[in-house]
């Protein structure tokens, strides 16, 4: 953990404001001041950290303060690339010099430990862009420090760490956006009113095509073999809660969701896209199946990673509805009706009949909520107090679909699901698998925090 010194020399950096500021930094020509900027610190530096730093930093309404990683810096990320909080820092404050030129330049801090941010006043939000089985204790921390998150899909690593993010988020009043940005996609948008506004008839089925495999993004070979922890690399704070391991480099950076300690394969991965569309479209955000029935997986043949190569089950709603999840599908989303089909992808959209996918939704008809851009949408409802397209509490709902269906391809059973409960009938095996144990000291930091 870093120490106390450290921490308070971090602060003191970040809470400064350059006396002398080019005028831009002033809030003239159209830019905002520092001290009206909400103060965005990211924890995690990884893969998606690149991506969403872009998001955020072409919004003169943000200022990214401080970048918090596990990892100062290699390689190991997406298709080979480097990744790591000084790597992720040094993008942002090459960016703001660009921009900004001066002190601002340099204005982007590093940390190690993410509970030194959500600690600090400096910050006003987070976006966690760590592992999957790192969103729920950053998370429900974040919320009770009163910080406002932006937090990458899926979710949580289980339904329970999801119930209790709600319930966290919920009670605090934090904005909170769950990074499953199809919701802010016009494609998926027009497809999902079309829907809600009868346009293929009654709703019969959805079918959510989904990749399969465990690819090797970050191009690693075979590094399967236990070896010394890199230098840089805190490992035994990158596990955290989860079982004790074993370095190896195909546990950790990209890969690590291909273990189901840490993750859910590519059907927790995509299981916060198509799936949480087809709940939108379902108008289900806040319920969920009654039945997980027919799954069958092909899991991974491999030393460290176990997870669903192939998979396919299907979530039965209380009017029948069926909604199945595939890797064996046509990628995207197809709704399906008694008088008609739609399909959406990021990139594309069609229906049958053809000229169905042309029409307009009636200024009297129903309209679902428009954003057309995640990280702005974030940002507005910080300062406007609204809830962003993608709450906390529908992220929740539709990653509840793949952790059942996880659940069920490992019993390799049908399930009985209450909604309202939010448990498994009449299958202690299966509720057993809604929660995981944490690790020393982390459960008991948890249950700290969630009582």
């Amino acid at each position: 953990m870093t120490s106390r010194r450290k921490f308070l020399k971090h602060t003191a950096a970040l809470i400064s404001i350059p006396t002398i500021v080019p005028a831009s930094a002033l809030g003239r020509s159209g830019f905002v001041a520092p001290s009206d900027r909400i103060n965005v610190a990211f924890i995690g530096a990884g893969n998606q950290a690149e991506n969403d730093i872009k998001g955020f930093w072409n919004d003169n309404r943000v200022q990214i303060t401080a970048v918090c990683d596990v990892n100062k810096k290699s390689k190991g990320y997406w298709d080979g690339k480097v990744g790591g909080r000084r790597y992720i820092t040094s993008l942002v404050n090459k960016h703001y010099k660009s921009v900004y030129g001066g002190s601002l330049g340099k204005s982007c801090a590093e940390f190690e430990d993410f509970r030194e941010i959500i600690s600090s006043p400096a910050f006003d939000a987070v976006e966690i862009v760590t592992p999957d089985h790192w969103h729920a204790i950053p998370t429900i921390m974040a919320a009770k420090a009163g910080k406002h998150i932006y937090c990458q899909k899926p979710l949580a690593l289980t339904i329970q760490e999801g119930k209790d993010m709600v319930k966290a988020v919920e009670a605090t009043g934090v904005t909170f956006q769950c990074g499953s940005q199809q919701r802010s996609n016009h494609r998926f948008r027009h497809v999902c009113e079309l829907v809600r506004n009868g346009r293929i008839g009654d709703l019969k089925r959805v079918v959510c095509g989904l990749p399969g495999g465990t690819p090797d993004f970050g191009k690693t070979g075979d590094l399967t073999e236990t070896r010394p922890v890199p230098k840089g690399f805190d490992y035994e704070m990158w596990l955290g809660p989860a079982p004790a391991a074993p370095y190896a480099p195909a546990r950790t950076h990209v890969n690590f969701r291909w273990n189901l300690d840490y993750s859910g394969g590519m059907v927790t991965d995509w299981g916060g896209h198509h799936p949480d569309i087809a709940q939108w479209g379902m108008d289900r955000d806040d319920s969920g199946p009654v039945k997980v029935r027919n799954p069958r997986a092909k899991w991974a043949d491999h030393p460290i990673w176990n997870t669903a190569t192939e998979f396919y089950f299907e979530c039965v709603y209380d009017d029948g509805v069926e909604l199945v999840i595939s890797h064996d599908a046509k990628h995207g989303v197809t709704f399906e009706g008694s008088e008609g089909s739609l399909w959406a992808n990021r990139g594309d959209m069609s229906s049958d009949p053809a000229d169905l996918i042309n029409s307009e939704i009636g200024a009297n008809e129903m309209h679902l909520y428009k954003s057309d851009d995640h990280f702005k949408n974030f940002i507005d409802c910080i300062l406007s107090g609204e809830e962003p397209v993608a709450p906390v509490s529908a992220a929740h709902r539709s990653i509840t679909l793949a952790h059942l269906g996880n659940i069920a391809m490992q019993l390799e059973e049908d399930l009985d699901w209450d909604p309202v409960r939010e448990v498994v009938i009449d299958n202690e095996k299966a509720n057993s698998m809604l929660q995981r144990s944490m690790r020393s000291p982390w459960d008991k930091v948890y249950q700290e925090i969630t009582t």
